[in-house]
């Protein structure tokens, strides 16, 4: 899937958490105490996926827009 930056944080949140799990590919996983923290990468920019292993539901999300993809 190929969507922009901007499409991707004007999607409700649920959307971008679906593109995120169904679309993305994961590039690192950390896990601290109960949290387990997993970095997608989507189309030219990546997203953070904070999990709460206790109760098993998505605690947050923070996505980063990566300059060097347009840089050239």
């Amino acid at each position: 899937m190929n969507i922009s930056y901007y499409d991707f944080k004007n999607l409700p949140n649920q959307e971008q958490c679906d593109v995120v799990i169904n679309e993305g590919r994961v590039m690192n996983e950390t896990i601290s105490d109960t949290l387990k923290y997993v970095l997608y990468e989507v189309s030219y920019f990546t997203v953070e996926i904070i999990y709460n292993m206790k109760n098993n539901k998505i605690e947050g999300m923070n996505v980063f827009q990566n300059k060097s993809a347009y840089s050239n």
